[in-house]
């Protein structure tokens, strides 16, 4: 029963962090330490990553309109254009694709760790402030998503393949990625969602495949957290989404920048001392 009343916690961590720029997998890695579920690492593994499911659900129902190419409320032109968007996503995580797949294994192997993780979480948390400092009162050269060009998108997803390193947060490298490039914050914010839909399904059953392959099963106590897991998250997610589009209508990105190396401190503090 902890276990349950644990993956309510790990869903809410889940929700809040997986579409705000400051890193899924840092607080994640942080959290571990005082709330770990009584399960296999092997359960745990795939947990971490297949709780991702009920983010990418929010993200699903919010925009399930805009990226519906069937939608009966749309004319031709709509219908292109989200065929369009859709071309533009798939084209985007094949970088992802192409370098994750082979080197999934040996990054949960050698970077899963409380260095790595801290690292990353300074460094990108620094890049935000320094870029947003930059573009400050520059204008975006893309801020219409129907007019952001094939190349871009790939660049924008040859920026998420940054996010396979534990702690980068993969909506962290996408945005940022895309803001220097030139598009709108409200352009990269959306587009970093849309990427995350095939990006974090593809992710999940890979965990999926491994987890019953090697001997996992769902029955009984494990498949109830995982539920509680990824249903806590999905309310949260959306919570959190729609809380994001709010606020970068006014505000930038450098809240999240001090919020990343604050936390990167304190992950460095805590396993300094504790290990």
């Amino acid at each position: 029963m902890f276990d349950v009343i644990k993956a309510v916690i790990l869903g809410i961590v889940e929700g809040v962090t997986e579409f705000l720029p400051i890193s899924s997998t840092g607080h994640l890695v942080l959290v571990d330490e005082f709330i770990q579920l009584q399960q296999s690492k092997q359960f745990i593994d795939m947990f971490n990553v297949v709780i991702q499911l009920g983010a990418i659900m929010a993200v699903v129902v919010i925009y399930f309109h805009k990226l519906n190419p069937w939608s009966p409320q749309k004319n031709s032109l709509e219908k292109k254009q989200t065929w369009t968007l859709w071309k533009k996503v798939i084209l985007a995580v094949i970088p992802s694709v192409v370098v994750g797949l082979p080197l999934n294994d040996w990054m949960d192997a050698h970077l899963m760790n409380w260095q790595v993780v801290s690292g990353a979480l300074i460094i990108y948390g620094i890049l935000f402030i320094i870029i947003e400092n930059h573009n400050r009162n520059s204008r975006p050269r893309f801020a219409d998503l129907n007019n952001l060009p094939y190349s871009i998108a790939l660049a924008i997803g040859l920026c998420q393949v940054l996010s396979l390193v534990p702690g980068t947060s993969r909506s962290g490298s996408t945005i940022l990625g895309a803001i220097t490039i030139g598009t709108s914050r409200y352009v990269a914010t959306e587009f970093s969602f849309f990427l995350a839909i095939p990006t974090m399904f593809g992710a999940s059953l890979l965990k999926l495949f491994k987890y019953f392959v090697h001997g996992g099963s769902l029955a009984g106590l494990p498949g109830i957290v995982l539920l509680v897991g990824v249903v806590v998250s999905f309310v949260v997610a959306y919570i959190s989404i729609r809380f994001l589009l709010n606020y970068i209508k006014k505000n930038d990105f450098k809240v999240f920048g001090w919020y990343r190396i604050i936390l990167g401190i304190i992950v460095i503090g805590y396993f300094s001392l504790v290990h």
